[in-house]
């Protein structure tokens, strides 16, 4: 199942292996970290990930089992579309894709992560771009409505960014976050497709 990584991201990875330093992030943790790196060229993100305790299985398990990954925006998507086809072959959804229209008073994207969230409960959430969404799953998660194999938060920004995670760090479900305001679309694009490697 696994694609074999071209000989300049094994070298990349060699890279990085060489010059990142000392961290705390156990082997799973390391290759998520050092993926979110090789997207980034920035060191910080060993730093920056916060995993709680059955995240990383739970991702992996859900991947196995073919749920839907559902994304923010479709930049996230782009970014993991190919090796999940090449892999396990998981539907993909995009949130800003399921709105043509907002709902008063909320963003296209916080309008079709709320949809998306009903319809497919049990899904990967992969958020590296809309902190707005990130709330609006938030808000699905302790009203109940869903219960995630996995939440990614990731949005990058100044505007609600920090609290949307902070929010999410609050909740009993598995998560994945980059604290602070960095984060983006190829963040959570690289930790979907480490956890495929991983799987």
């Amino acid at each position: 199942m696994k694609k074999s990584e071209h000989p300049i991201a094994l070298e990349s990875f060699a890279l990085i292996d060489r010059e990142i330093g000392s961290h705390n992030l156990n082997t799973e943790e390391y290759a998520i970290a050092r993926r979110i790196i090789h997207s980034t060229a920035d060191f910080d993100f060993k730093d920056l990930l916060s995993f709680s305790s059955t995240a990383i299985q739970s991702g992996i398990d859900a991947l196995r089992q073919q749920y839907p990954i559902i994304t923010d925006v479709s930049m996230v998507n782009m970014g993991i579309r190919n090796l999940v086809a090449q892999t396990f072959n998981n539907p993909l959804f995009v949130a800003v894709e399921a709105a043509p229209q907002a709902e008063p008073g909320k963003t296209r994207t916080e309008t079709g992560m709320i949809q998306l969230a009903h319809q497919l409960p049990n899904g990967i959430f992969a958020i590296g771009n809309a902190p707005t969404a990130l709330l609006a799953l938030c808000e699905e998660i302790e009203q109940g409505r869903v219960q995630p194999s996995l939440v990614i938060g990731a949005p990058v920004g100044f505007v609600s960014v920090v609290e949307s995670k902070s929010r999410l760090a609050q909740l009993a479900v598995p998560q994945i976050i980059v604290k602070g305001r960095k984060g983006g679309s190829p963040v959570a694009a690289a930790i979907v497709n480490a956890l495929i490697h991983l799987a």
